[in-house]
């Protein structure tokens, strides 16, 4: 008897268990109302594709939703890794998507292309909604940080009509050029941007898809933040550097927040430099 009611147990906890996780992945636990937190809403039918809402008490009707990109190196990763910033947009009234994304793989044939097809599909699904929650569609800030700086600018660079500002932590932005090509950071980096663009590098005989998927050489007119380290050695201080002064030449608006004696994602591990200097530049940029 023991022995069948802690089965029983089981089985009732497992039932409850399974009703809170459908109901966390339905839209249906959205009401209408703001102040809701919805997570893992389905945007595509992949297992990654998979979102999570966050919509303050108090917001205008023309606020921007700040959708954010986590990084990994384009195969690891997932959106639980940027809450903490998500949270902190939610304080302050600002609407905010943390989206997962399909991870790259040469086996499944992935490569940042669909990444970028996975923010278009999130976009597209909360533009359905948009009305329900008292937003516009087509009004976003892409925040994107290490690989998702990099998808995080080239899809707003390539979608001006929908993107009104972009924030990219530690993002790369250049593949191709000759400073990269000529520099020791492409040495190591270049077969992992092999493998995200899914084309062979040949550094003496650099194919256009190098070019393509750098975010330096596809800037439009949307107004950008960037966050570079001095000593970040995954993501080289001159990329940062050099995408400033590629939207300078355009007159792209933008700002630069170049950070001394600073590696790579410090906000993990920086709470004064999070709290003192990135955190208060995302909240200027979304509010300017």
């Amino acid at each position: 008897m023991k022995k069948l009611i802690i089965n029983y147990h089981f089985f009732v906890l497992g039932c409850i268990s399974f009703l809170l996780i459908s109901c966390n992945t339905k839209f249906r636990v959205w009401v209408g109302d703001h102040n809701q937190k919805i997570y893992n809403l389905k945007y595509g039918e992949h297992q990654r594709q998979k979102m999570d809402i966050f919509l303050p008490a108090d917001y205008p009707e023309t606020s921007p939703v700040v959708l954010m990109v986590h990084g990994g190196a384009w195969t690891l990763g997932k959106k639980e890794h940027m809450i903490q910033i998500q949270k902190m947009l939610f304080a302050h009234n600002i609407p905010s998507i943390n989206m997962n994304y399909r991870l790259v793989s040469r086996r499944k044939k992935i490569t940042y292309k669909q990444q970028l097809e996975d923010i278009g599909l999130a976009i597209e699904k909360f533009n359905s909604l948009a009305q329900k929650a008292d937003l516009q569609p087509n009004n976003y800030i892409l925040l994107g940080e290490s690989a998702g700086g990099h998808l995080s600018l080239l899809y707003g660079y390539q979608h001006p009509d929908q993107i009104r500002k972009i924030i990219s932590l530690s993002g790369p932005t250049d593949f191709y050029s000759p400073e990269y090509l000529h520099s020791f950071y492409s040495k190591y980096t270049s077969p992992t941007f092999q493998k995200v663009v899914g084309v062979k590098f040949d550094r003496h005989n650099v194919s256009e898809d190098f070019k393509e998927a750098s975010p330096i050489a596809n800037i439009t007119n949307v107004p950008t933040l960037l966050f570079q380290g001095n000593t970040d050695f995954l993501v080289n201080q001159h990329q940062g550097l050099a995408m400033d002064s590629a939207l300078t030449r355009l007159n792209v608006p933008h700002k630069l927040v170049f950070m001394k004696r600073t590696g790579h994602v410090p906000r993990f591990f920086s709470k004064m430099k999070r709290d003192s200097i990135i955190y208060p530049n995302i909240l200027e940029w979304i509010k300017k």
